[in-house]
C-alpha cells in the first residue's frame, strides 16, 4: 500500500513540475488536450433519426429550422409549469406557500425568462400581456399572465450549466453510465436509480463524486439501433473503452454514489447517484402541496381550455390517462357536471381514479375501454339510461340498469354531493368484507406503507375499474381525443431513430379510426378537441385534412386562449408516390403548433378545434 502510495505521489510530481516547465509546444498540445476533454465532458447530444424521418421533417420544417427543433428536443423546458386545483387554492396561496418551501430548503434557481411569445406575428396573442409577463421575469416564481389561465404558476428553472468534472490528463473522472430513459428523468430533475444504471467505473465506493453519462442507441450493421454494451461493464474513461466515443457530449451532471459499485449491481431498487450537480437545474414537486396543485405541460392546460367545458355537461375525455386532462377538464366545470374518462389500460384507470381522488373530484367516472370500440350501437329504446340527479339533494344517485347510465352494459353508480364521501366508503368496506375474512402479508406491507406516507393517492378509495361496451352515438356535449401518437414533441428527448416513415403513417391511420368513433359520440352542436404531443404533420395536419373532407358537417372554430403557432400549409409528396395532404390556406391560424424550439419553450404539441353542425347528412 505504501509503494502505490509513493508511485501516486511521484506521478503527481512528475505531471506537476511537466506543467510548470513546458515549451510553448508542449503547452499548445496540453490546451488542444484540455479543450478536447471539455468538449467530451458536457452536454451536447445530437438527435439522431431515421433518414428517411429526417428528410421529410425537412421538407415539412426546412433545414435550419427541423435542426432547431432537433437541438431543442434534446433539452428540458427551462421551467416547470403548475396547475392550481383552484377548488382547494388559489395561485397566490400556492406562490406563497412555495415560497416559503424554497426559503426553509435554502435552494436558489438561476432565473431564466419565459417568453410567451411565438416566433410568427400571426399569433393573436396580447402585446400588452406579453409585456407584462416579461416583467416579472425577474421572479422565480410566477402568476401566468394570460387572460383566463391566472391559475397556472410557472416555477423557473435554469440551465445547460458548465461542469468540471475534475478531468486530468490521462486521469479520467470515476463515472456511472446510465440508459437513455434514466437520463431523460433525470434532465427533468428525477435522481439516478439503480434499474438505470448500465456501466461504472471499478473501485467506486459509496460516497464517491462521479460523472454521470449517458448511453444512447447506437446503428447496427444490420440497420437495427440499439446498445453495444452489457449492464455491469467497467468503465475507463480512456479510448480504449468500447463505449468511449459514444459518451462524448453527453454527461448531464455530477453526484455523489449512495452504493459501492457492488451494490449497485447488486440491489434491485433505490437510489444509486444523488445528482448535487445538475446540467439543468429544475424544481422537484415530488409530494409538494399534494392536492393543491398539478405539474403539467402548458400545452396540455390549453387544450382543456380550447374544449371550454360548462357547468352541467357531459363530457368524454376518450383516452384519459394519466388524467391531467381529465381532472383539469373537471375543474373547469367546477366540478358540476359529468367527465367520463376512458382508458384501454386497467392500471392507468386505477390512476386517474387516484388522481381524482387527490384533487376531490367527484364528477368523475372511469371506464376501461378501447377508444377503438368507443361507439355502442343502438339495440333498442332500452340501450341508454338517462342519468338523472337532483342537484338539491346532497345524498347519492344511484343510477342501475342492465345498460348502465352510459349505455355501457356495466353497473355504475354516481356520487353526488357532500355525502358522497361517506357512502362510498361504507360501499368499499362492505364489499371488503365479503370478501374475505383474513389480511394477508402483502396487504400489512401495503397498509404500513399508506400509513407512513399519509393521505394522497396512496390513501385515494379507488381500486374498482368497471368494464365499457361503448357509449351511444351523440351522447356527449364535447369529446376530447388526445390521441396516442409518436409522442415526438416530448422533452428531452436523446433518440429518436426507432421511427421510420411507415411506422408514423401507422400512426397516423390509428387516430384516423379513433377520430371516426369520437365524432360520432359528439351531439350536433358540441364540439370535438382533437391534440396530440408530436412534431409529425402527418398525425396533425394531416388528420384535420382527412376530418373536414371526410365529414362535412365539422368545421375548424377559434380556440381561447391561443399562443401557439400556426400550422403547416400544403402538402408533402413521398418517393413511393403518396401525397400527404396538410391543411389549406386560411386554415392555419384556427389549429394551435407548439414548437419546441420557438420561445415559449414547450413540448411539440399541437390543438385542432371542431365544432359540430347537424349530421343529417350521414
Amino acid at each position: 500500500m505504501k509503494k502505490k502510495g509513493r508511485n501516486l505521489l511521484a506521478a503527481f510530481r512528475q505531471t506537476f513540475l511537466t506543467l510548470q516547465n513546458m515549451t510553448p509546444q508542449a503547452e499548445a498540445e496540453a490546451e488542444i488536450q484540455l479543450n478536447a476533454a471539455s468538449a467530451r465532458y458536457s452536454y451536447n447530444p445530437i438527435l439522431r433519426w431515421n433518414p428517411q424521418v429526417e428528410d421529410y421533417f425537412i421538407k415539412a420544417y426546412g433545414s435550419l429550422h427541423f435542426a432547431q427543433i432537433s437541438k431543442a428536443l434534446t433539452r428540458p423546458s427551462c421551467y416547470s409549469c403548475i396547475r392550481v386545483n383552484t377548488l382547494k387554492s388559489t395561485s397566490d396561496a400556492v406562490i406563497e406557500k412555495l415560497q416559503e418551501i424554497m426559503r426553509k430548503s435554502g435552494s436558489q434557481n438561476d432565473v431564466v425568462g419565459i417568453n410567451l411569445k411565438e416566433n410568427k406575428p400571426s399569433n393573436d396573442i396580447d402585446l400588452d400581456m406579453v409585456e407584462k409577463q416579461s416583467s416579472l421575469q425577474n421572479e422565480s416564481i410566477t402568476k401566468c399572465q394570460i387572460p383566463g389561465l391566472e391559475y397556472v404558476v410557472f416555477v423557473k428553472g435554469s440551465g445547460p450549466h458548465e461542469i468540471d468534472y475534475g478531468y486530468l490528463p490521462d486521469k479520467p473522472p470515476k463515472e456511472v453510465l446510465v440508459s437513455r430513459k434514466c437520463a431523460e428523468a433525470v434532465l427533468r430533475g428525477a435522481q439516478v436509480y439503480v434499474p438505470g444504471i448500465m456501466a461504472c467505473s471499478s473501485h467506486v465506493e459509496e460516497g464517491d463524486l462521479v460523472a454521470v453519462s449517458v448511453a444512447v442507441e447506437q446503428p447496427f450493421p444490420d440497420g437495427g439501433w440499439g446498445l453495444g454494451i452489457t449492464r455491469g461493464t467497467v468503465l475507463q474513461g480512456l479510448p480504449t473503452d468500447p463505449y468511449h466515443f459514444e459518451r462524448h457530449g453527453l454527461y448531464i451532471g455530477q453526484g455523489t454514489t449512495m452504493l459501492s459499485r457492488a451494490g449497485i449491481f447488486r440491489a434491485s431498487q433505490g437510489i444509486a447517484v444523488d445528482m448535487n450537480n445538475r446540467v439543468f437545474k429544475l424544481p422537484s414537486f415530488y409530494d409538494v402541496l399534494e392536492g393543491e396543485i398539478f405539474l403539467q405541460n402548458l400545452p396540455s392546460i390549453i387544450a382543456a381550455h380550447a374544449l371550454d367545458p360548462q357547468k352541467g355537461e357531459r363530457i368524454l375525455d376518450m383516452c384519459a390517462a394519466p388524467g391531467g386532462k381529465t381532472t383539469a377538464i373537471a375543474i373547469l366545470m367546477k366540478d358540476e357536471g359529468e367527465v367520463i374518462a376512458a382508458d384501454r389500460s386497467h392500471n392507468k384507470v386505477i390512476d386517474i381514479q387516484k388522481l381524482a381522488a387527490e384533487l376531490g373530484l367527484t364528477c368523475i367516472t372511469t371506464y376501461k375501454l378501447d377508444a377503438l370500440k368507443a361507439v355502442r350501437k343502438r339495440n333498442g329504446s332500452s340501450d341508454m339510461t338517462t342519468l338523472c340527479c337532483n342537484k338539491d339533494n346532497n345524498d347519492v344517485v344511484n343510477q342501475r340498469s342492465d345498460s348502465g347510465p352510459l349505455g355501457n352494459g356495466v353497473t355504475s353508480t354516481t356520487f353526488v354531493g357532500s355525502n358522497a364521501d361517506t357512502t362510498f366508503k361504507e360501499n368499499v368496506s362492505n364489499e371488503k368484507a365479503n370478501e374475505r375474512t383474513y389480511t394477508s402479508k402483502a396487504d400489512i406491507r401495503k397498509n404500513t406503507r399508506r400509513m407512513r406516507n399519509g393521505p394522497g393517492r396512496n390513501q385515494s378509495l379507488g381500486g374498482r375499474v368497471e368494464n365499457s361496451k361503448g357509449f351511444l352515438p351523440n351522447s356527449f356535449d364535447r369529446v376530447l381525443l388526445d390521441a396516442p401518437c409518436s409522442a415526438l414533441g416530448l422533452r428531452p428527448r436523446l433518440f429518436a431513430g426507432e421511427e421510420t416513415i411507415e411506422s408514423l403513417r401507422n400512426h397516423g391511420k390509428y387516430q384516423r379510426r379513433m377520430f371516426d368513433q369520437a365524432v360520432q359520440l359528439v351531439r350536433p352542436g358540441g364540439v370535438l378537441v382533437y391534440s396530440t404531443c408530436t412534431i409529425n404533420p402527418g398525425e396533425n395536419e394531416a388528420l384535420v385534412r382527412y376530418a373536414l373532407d371526410t365529414y362535412k358537417f365539422l368545421s375548424l372554430a377559434p380556440q381561447h386562449p391561443r399562443i401557439g403557432g400556426a400550422g403547416l400549409v400544403g402538402r408533402c409528396e413521398f418517393p413511393d408516390g403518396y401525397v400527404e395532404e396538410w391543411l389549406r390556406p386560411g386554415e392555419e391560424e384556427l389549429v394551435q403548433r407548439f414548437d419546441p424550439s420557438s420561445q415559449l419553450d414547450t413540448i411539440g404539441f399541437f390543438i385542432a378545434k371542431f365544432a359540430v353542425g347537424p349530421k343529417d347528412d350521414i
